[in-house]
Protein backbone atom coordinates (compact mmCIF):
# COMPACT_ATOMS: atom_id res chain seq x y z
CA UNK A 1 0.00 0.00 0.00
CA UNK A 2 1.22 3.78 -0.75
CA UNK A 3 1.84 6.09 2.28
CA UNK A 4 2.08 5.05 5.70
CA UNK A 5 -0.85 3.51 7.31
CA UNK A 6 -1.36 4.83 10.78
CA UNK A 7 -2.54 4.19 14.31
CA UNK A 8 -4.99 7.07 15.13
CA UNK A 9 -6.90 7.82 18.40
CA UNK A 10 -8.63 11.38 18.00
CA UNK A 11 -11.63 11.28 20.35
CA UNK A 12 -14.74 13.37 18.48
CA UNK A 13 -16.68 16.30 20.01
CA UNK A 14 -20.18 15.38 18.22
CA UNK A 15 -22.72 13.27 19.50
CA UNK A 16 -25.70 11.76 18.41
CA UNK A 17 -29.00 12.12 18.90
CA UNK A 18 -31.34 9.75 20.86
CA UNK A 19 -33.69 9.07 18.20
CA UNK A 20 -30.90 8.68 15.19
CA UNK A 21 -31.75 5.22 14.27
CA UNK A 22 -35.39 5.44 14.39
CA UNK A 23 -34.84 8.69 12.17
CA UNK A 24 -32.70 6.64 9.28
CA UNK A 25 -35.41 4.02 9.98
CA UNK A 26 -38.13 6.01 9.27
CA UNK A 27 -36.03 7.70 6.06
CA UNK A 28 -35.07 4.74 4.46
CA UNK A 29 -38.42 2.68 4.80
CA UNK A 30 -40.31 5.79 3.26
CA UNK A 31 -37.98 5.78 0.49
CA UNK A 32 -37.88 2.46 -0.02
CA UNK A 33 -42.02 1.81 -0.24
CA UNK A 34 -41.65 3.55 -3.71
CA UNK A 35 -40.83 1.08 -6.76
CA UNK A 36 -37.31 0.94 -7.30
CA UNK A 37 -38.36 1.95 -11.60
CA UNK A 38 -34.62 1.01 -12.37
CA UNK A 39 -33.94 0.99 -16.08
CA UNK A 40 -30.69 1.33 -17.70
CA UNK A 41 -30.65 2.09 -21.61
CA UNK A 42 -27.25 1.87 -23.55
CA UNK A 43 -25.12 4.91 -24.27
CA UNK A 44 -23.18 5.16 -27.26
CA UNK A 45 -19.25 6.13 -26.91
CA UNK A 46 -16.13 5.41 -28.51
CA UNK A 47 -14.79 2.72 -26.20
CA UNK A 48 -14.33 -0.56 -27.26
CA UNK A 49 -13.37 -2.29 -23.57
CA UNK A 50 -16.07 -0.62 -21.39
CA UNK A 51 -19.72 -0.64 -21.83
CA UNK A 52 -21.40 2.28 -20.63
CA UNK A 53 -25.39 2.36 -19.89
CA UNK A 54 -27.29 5.57 -18.88
CA UNK A 55 -29.19 4.86 -15.50
CA UNK A 56 -32.25 6.06 -13.45
CA UNK A 57 -33.34 5.24 -10.38
CA UNK A 58 -36.18 6.35 -7.72
CA UNK A 59 -34.47 7.81 -4.74
CA UNK A 60 -36.07 10.23 -1.43
CA UNK A 61 -39.20 11.14 -2.20
CA UNK A 62 -39.40 9.04 -5.47
CA UNK A 63 -37.51 11.35 -7.39
CA UNK A 64 -35.66 10.38 -10.39
CA UNK A 65 -32.12 9.88 -9.87
CA UNK A 66 -29.54 9.64 -12.95
CA UNK A 67 -26.58 7.56 -12.80
CA UNK A 68 -23.68 6.17 -15.79
CA UNK A 69 -23.33 2.66 -15.14
CA UNK A 70 -19.78 1.41 -16.39
CA UNK A 71 -18.96 -2.35 -17.26
CA UNK A 72 -15.88 -3.78 -18.38
CA UNK A 73 -17.00 -5.26 -21.69
CA UNK A 74 -16.56 -9.52 -22.01
CA UNK A 75 -16.25 -10.15 -18.07
CA UNK A 76 -17.92 -13.25 -17.17
CA UNK A 77 -19.93 -14.36 -14.22
CA UNK A 78 -21.59 -12.32 -11.19
CA UNK A 79 -19.28 -8.17 -10.94
CA UNK A 80 -18.45 -6.96 -8.07
CA UNK A 81 -20.19 -3.06 -7.77
CA UNK A 82 -18.69 0.20 -6.86
CA UNK A 83 -21.29 3.12 -6.15
CA UNK A 84 -19.49 6.19 -6.35
CA UNK A 85 -20.41 10.09 -5.37
CA UNK A 86 -17.90 12.91 -6.34
CA UNK A 87 -17.22 15.75 -3.97
CA UNK A 88 -19.55 19.17 -3.64
CA UNK A 89 -21.02 20.78 -6.51
CA UNK A 90 -20.65 17.77 -8.36
CA UNK A 91 -23.49 15.01 -10.35
CA UNK A 92 -22.32 12.36 -12.43
CA UNK A 93 -20.48 14.49 -14.97
CA UNK A 94 -19.67 13.21 -18.49
CA UNK A 95 -20.22 9.76 -19.96
CA UNK A 96 -16.61 8.90 -19.98
CA UNK A 97 -15.16 10.56 -16.57
CA UNK A 98 -13.20 8.31 -14.31
CA UNK A 99 -12.87 4.63 -16.13
CA UNK A 100 -10.32 2.44 -13.90
CA UNK A 101 -13.15 1.06 -11.39
CA UNK A 102 -14.55 -0.44 -14.90
CA UNK A 103 -11.34 -1.28 -16.18
CA UNK A 104 -10.41 -2.69 -13.23
CA UNK A 105 -13.76 -5.33 -13.41
CA UNK A 106 -16.04 -3.26 -11.65
CA UNK A 107 -19.93 -2.85 -12.21
CA UNK A 108 -19.55 1.00 -11.62
CA UNK A 109 -22.51 3.17 -10.80
CA UNK A 110 -21.47 6.80 -10.56
CA UNK A 111 -24.54 8.61 -9.62
CA UNK A 112 -26.02 12.22 -9.30
CA UNK A 113 -25.41 13.99 -5.92
CA UNK A 114 -29.29 15.52 -6.59
CA UNK A 115 -29.18 19.22 -8.06
CA UNK A 116 -25.61 19.76 -8.40
CA UNK A 117 -22.95 20.34 -10.36
CA UNK A 118 -23.51 19.11 -13.78
CA UNK A 119 -25.30 16.32 -13.53
CA UNK A 120 -28.76 16.00 -14.31
CA UNK A 121 -31.08 15.33 -11.37
CA UNK A 122 -32.77 18.36 -9.97
CA UNK A 123 -33.75 18.86 -6.04
CA UNK A 124 -37.53 18.90 -6.42
CA UNK A 125 -38.09 19.28 -2.84
CA UNK A 126 -39.28 22.08 -1.28
CA UNK A 127 -37.61 22.02 1.55
CA UNK A 128 -37.95 25.64 2.84
CA UNK A 129 -36.52 27.60 5.08
CA UNK A 130 -33.90 29.98 4.76
CA UNK A 131 -30.04 28.85 3.38
CA UNK A 132 -26.63 30.24 3.04
CA UNK A 133 -27.01 30.18 -0.82
CA UNK A 134 -25.82 26.71 -1.34
CA UNK A 135 -26.65 22.56 -0.28
CA UNK A 136 -24.99 22.16 3.10
CA UNK A 137 -27.71 24.73 4.62
CA UNK A 138 -30.95 23.85 2.67
CA UNK A 139 -33.51 23.19 5.15
CA UNK A 140 -31.35 23.30 8.06
CA UNK A 141 -34.03 24.20 10.57
CA UNK A 142 -35.17 19.93 10.45
CA UNK A 143 -33.62 16.95 10.10
CA UNK A 144 -36.81 15.97 8.17
CA UNK A 145 -36.49 19.07 5.85
CA UNK A 146 -32.57 19.02 5.30
CA UNK A 147 -30.50 18.51 2.49
CA UNK A 148 -28.57 15.63 2.92
CA UNK A 149 -31.40 13.05 4.10
CA UNK A 150 -32.47 13.16 0.72
CA UNK A 151 -28.96 12.64 -0.77
CA UNK A 152 -27.87 9.92 1.92
CA UNK A 153 -31.16 7.83 0.99
CA UNK A 154 -30.39 8.28 -2.58
CA UNK A 155 -26.96 6.68 -1.92
CA UNK A 156 -28.97 3.56 0.14
CA UNK A 157 -31.20 3.19 -3.00
CA UNK A 158 -27.82 3.77 -4.90
CA UNK A 159 -26.67 0.47 -3.59
CA UNK A 160 -30.29 -0.99 -3.77
CA UNK A 161 -29.99 -0.53 -7.56
CA UNK A 162 -26.91 -1.11 -7.93
CA UNK A 163 -27.91 -4.96 -6.44
CA UNK A 164 -30.81 -5.47 -8.48
CA UNK A 165 -28.98 -5.56 -11.86
CA UNK A 166 -29.07 -9.03 -12.77
CA UNK A 167 -25.04 -8.99 -14.08
CA UNK A 168 -23.62 -7.72 -10.32
CA UNK A 169 -22.88 -10.11 -7.67
CA UNK A 170 -25.14 -7.93 -4.68
CA UNK A 171 -22.75 -9.59 -1.70
CA UNK A 172 -19.53 -8.10 -2.87
CA UNK A 173 -20.63 -4.33 -3.57
CA UNK A 174 -18.91 -1.32 -2.06
CA UNK A 175 -18.74 2.72 -1.54
CA UNK A 176 -15.67 5.01 -2.53
CA UNK A 177 -15.90 8.72 -2.53
CA UNK A 178 -13.33 11.68 -1.62
CA UNK A 179 -14.41 14.86 -0.18
CA UNK A 180 -18.53 14.72 -0.26
CA UNK A 181 -18.06 11.46 -2.09
CA UNK A 182 -16.12 10.22 1.44
CA UNK A 183 -19.01 11.82 3.04
CA UNK A 184 -21.80 9.77 1.09
CA UNK A 185 -19.47 6.70 1.29
CA UNK A 186 -19.16 6.84 5.22
CA UNK A 187 -22.97 6.85 5.26
CA UNK A 188 -23.53 3.96 3.08
CA UNK A 189 -21.39 2.09 5.33
CA UNK A 190 -23.59 2.91 8.02
CA UNK A 191 -27.32 2.77 6.31
CA UNK A 192 -26.76 -0.05 4.27
CA UNK A 193 -24.71 -2.41 7.12
CA UNK A 194 -23.82 -5.48 4.83
CA UNK A 195 -21.90 -3.23 2.11
CA UNK A 196 -18.59 -5.32 1.50
CA UNK A 197 -15.92 -2.36 1.72
CA UNK A 198 -15.98 1.80 1.98
CA UNK A 199 -13.39 3.51 0.37
CA UNK A 200 -13.14 7.38 2.18
CA UNK A 201 -11.10 9.76 0.55
CA UNK A 202 -10.50 12.88 2.65
CA UNK A 203 -13.98 13.39 3.56
CA UNK A 204 -16.21 15.71 4.09
CA UNK A 205 -19.07 16.02 6.45
CA UNK A 206 -17.55 14.96 9.55
CA UNK A 207 -17.15 16.87 13.23
CA UNK A 208 -19.72 19.13 11.79
CA UNK A 209 -20.13 20.79 15.15
CA UNK A 210 -16.80 22.17 14.94
CA UNK A 211 -15.65 22.21 10.99
CA UNK A 212 -16.84 25.55 10.31
CA UNK A 213 -14.57 27.39 12.99
CA UNK A 214 -11.80 24.58 11.50
CA UNK A 215 -12.07 25.57 7.93
CA UNK A 216 -11.80 29.00 6.28
CA UNK A 217 -12.59 27.10 3.01
CA UNK A 218 -16.22 26.61 1.12
CA UNK A 219 -18.40 24.81 1.55
CA UNK A 220 -17.86 25.00 5.56
CA UNK A 221 -17.48 28.75 5.10
CA UNK A 222 -21.35 28.37 4.14
CA UNK A 223 -22.12 27.14 7.69
CA UNK A 224 -20.21 30.24 9.18
CA UNK A 225 -22.15 32.43 7.35
CA UNK A 226 -25.52 30.64 8.09
CA UNK A 227 -24.21 30.78 12.09
CA UNK A 228 -23.28 34.11 11.96
CA UNK A 229 -26.36 35.51 10.00
CA UNK A 230 -29.24 33.52 12.08
CA UNK A 231 -27.80 33.60 15.14
CA UNK A 232 -30.88 32.31 16.85
CA UNK A 233 -30.68 29.34 14.61
CA UNK A 234 -27.27 27.92 15.74
CA UNK A 235 -28.11 25.72 18.23
CA UNK A 236 -31.32 23.93 16.06
CA UNK A 237 -28.88 23.73 12.55
CA UNK A 238 -26.36 22.16 14.70
CA UNK A 239 -28.62 19.83 16.28
CA UNK A 240 -29.93 18.57 12.97
CA UNK A 241 -26.40 18.10 11.56
CA UNK A 242 -25.92 15.69 14.40
CA UNK A 243 -28.29 13.20 12.48
CA UNK A 244 -25.82 13.59 9.41
CA UNK A 245 -22.24 13.94 10.64
CA UNK A 246 -19.64 11.24 9.39
CA UNK A 247 -18.81 10.73 13.09
CA UNK A 248 -22.15 9.60 13.95
CA UNK A 249 -22.20 6.79 11.03
CA UNK A 250 -19.01 5.53 11.43
CA UNK A 251 -20.13 4.73 14.73
CA UNK A 252 -22.27 1.88 12.87
CA UNK A 253 -20.73 0.97 10.10
CA UNK A 254 -18.46 -2.56 10.22
CA UNK A 255 -17.62 -3.23 6.67
CA UNK A 256 -13.97 -3.24 6.10
CA UNK A 257 -12.63 0.59 5.19
CA UNK A 258 -9.71 2.68 3.89
CA UNK A 259 -9.37 6.25 4.70
CA UNK A 260 -6.92 8.90 3.73
CA UNK A 261 -6.08 12.39 4.65
CA UNK A 262 -3.87 15.26 3.84
CA UNK A 263 -2.74 16.59 7.26
CA UNK A 264 -2.60 20.10 4.88
CA UNK A 265 -6.24 20.08 4.02
CA UNK A 266 -8.27 23.25 4.50
CA UNK A 267 -11.02 22.18 3.30
CA UNK A 268 -11.89 19.13 5.20
CA UNK A 269 -9.18 19.64 7.90
CA UNK A 270 -7.69 16.44 9.12
CA UNK A 271 -8.86 16.99 12.57
CA UNK A 272 -12.85 16.37 11.77
CA UNK A 273 -11.55 13.36 9.24
CA UNK A 274 -9.81 11.56 12.42
CA UNK A 275 -12.48 11.38 14.75
CA UNK A 276 -14.27 9.58 12.09
CA UNK A 277 -11.55 6.76 11.75
CA UNK A 278 -11.47 6.49 15.58
CA UNK A 279 -15.04 5.72 15.61
CA UNK A 280 -15.41 3.67 12.79
CA UNK A 281 -16.65 0.44 13.95
CA UNK A 282 -15.70 -2.20 11.80
CA UNK A 283 -11.67 -3.38 10.19
CA UNK A 284 -10.30 -0.01 9.40
CA UNK A 285 -7.03 1.45 7.85
CA UNK A 286 -6.31 5.14 7.28
CA UNK A 287 -3.31 6.63 5.21
CA UNK A 288 -1.83 9.80 6.10
CA UNK A 289 -0.37 12.16 3.95
CA UNK A 290 1.84 14.62 5.80
CA UNK A 291 2.38 17.16 2.61
CA UNK A 292 -0.81 17.02 1.18
CA UNK A 293 -3.89 18.86 1.44
CA UNK A 294 -7.81 18.31 -0.05
CA UNK A 295 -6.12 15.64 -2.60
CA UNK A 296 -4.85 14.00 -0.34
CA UNK A 297 -2.59 11.02 -1.71
CA UNK A 298 -4.28 11.85 -5.45
CA UNK A 299 -3.23 9.19 -7.85
CA UNK A 300 -1.58 7.24 -5.07
CA UNK A 301 -5.03 6.96 -3.06
CA UNK A 302 -6.33 5.81 -6.12
CA UNK A 303 -3.66 2.68 -6.30
CA UNK A 304 -4.73 2.01 -2.68
CA UNK A 305 -8.38 1.81 -3.22
CA UNK A 306 -7.84 -0.83 -6.02
CA UNK A 307 -5.55 -2.73 -3.76
CA UNK A 308 -7.99 -2.97 -1.34
CA UNK A 309 -10.90 -3.31 -3.61
CA UNK A 310 -9.81 -6.18 -4.90
CA UNK A 311 -8.69 -7.77 -1.76
CA UNK A 312 -12.44 -8.06 -0.28
CA UNK A 313 -14.20 -7.69 -3.36
CA UNK A 314 -12.24 -9.98 -5.99
CA UNK A 315 -12.94 -8.23 -9.50
CA UNK A 316 -12.95 -10.84 -12.66
CA UNK A 317 -10.80 -9.16 -15.38
CA UNK A 318 -11.72 -9.98 -18.84
CA UNK A 319 -8.55 -12.91 -19.63
CA UNK A 320 -6.15 -10.98 -22.34
CA UNK A 321 -2.65 -11.89 -23.83
CA UNK A 322 -0.04 -11.36 -21.57
CA UNK A 323 2.49 -8.97 -22.48
CA UNK A 324 4.98 -11.13 -23.00
CA UNK A 325 3.03 -12.84 -25.76
CA UNK A 326 2.94 -9.70 -27.44
CA UNK A 327 6.97 -9.18 -27.84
Amino acid sequence: MRGEPATVDVPTTQTEPDDFDAFWAETLAVTRSLPLDLRLAPHSTRLTQIDVYDVSFRGFGGTPIRAWLRLPRGASGPLPGIVQFFGYGNGRGHALRDLRWASAGYAHLVVDARGQGHGDTDDDHADGGPSAGGFLTRGLRSPQEYYYRRVYADAARAVDALRAIEFVDPARVGAVGASQGGGIALAIASLVPDIAVAIVQAPFLCELDTAATLSSEHPYTLLRQYFADRRADTSVALDTLRYFDGVNHAKRATAPALLSTGLLDGIAPPSTVLPAFTAYGGEKTIVLWPHNGHEAGGDLDEENALEFAARHLSPAVPARESADSLR
